[in-house]
Formats: C-alpha cells, sequence, structure tokens
C-alpha cells in the first residue's frame, strides 16, 4: 500500500471513529466535503497547511496519517 492510500485510509477511519461526515470534518478545518472526498478516494492530495490542520483536529501526528509511523 503506497503513500496515499495509507494517508486516505487512515483519514476515513479517524473521521469514522469521531462519527463525523465530510461536510463535518471539512468545516472543522475549513475545506470543503468535496476536499474530504478526494482525499479519501486518492483523487488529489492535501497541501501541507490541510495535513497539519487534520492532525491537529484528529490529535495524531503527520506521520501517522501519512503512514510513516503506527502509534
Amino acid at each position: 500500500m503506497g503513500f496515499m492510500e495509507k494517508f486516505a485510509k487512515r483519514l476515513r477511519e479517524l473521521r469514522l471513529e469521531e462519527g463525523l461526515s465530510t461536510v463535518k470534518l471539512g468545516k472543522a478545518i475549513g475545506v470543503s466535503n468535496t476536499a474530504i472526498c478526494r482525499w479519501e478516494s486518492c483523487s488529489r492530495v492535501p497541501s501541507i497547511l490541510n495535513l497539519i490542520a487534520l492532525a491537529q483536529f484528529f490529535k495524531v501526528t503527520t506521520d501517522y496519517l501519512c503512514g510513516l509511523e503506527d502509534d
């Protein structure tokens, strides 16, 4: 599994664990729900600022989101 697939899988898992829709997550970090959907489907890559926003929101590291670490 490559970087984007790992990122997409972890993003979706974290979002669902929190019981969030793509709309609610998008509003929480200041992006559209379409952006969230595209990240989860591997059709787009988030900017570094959006990656950081996601990590802060979910209280995980960027390395975890990117699949570089497992904890």
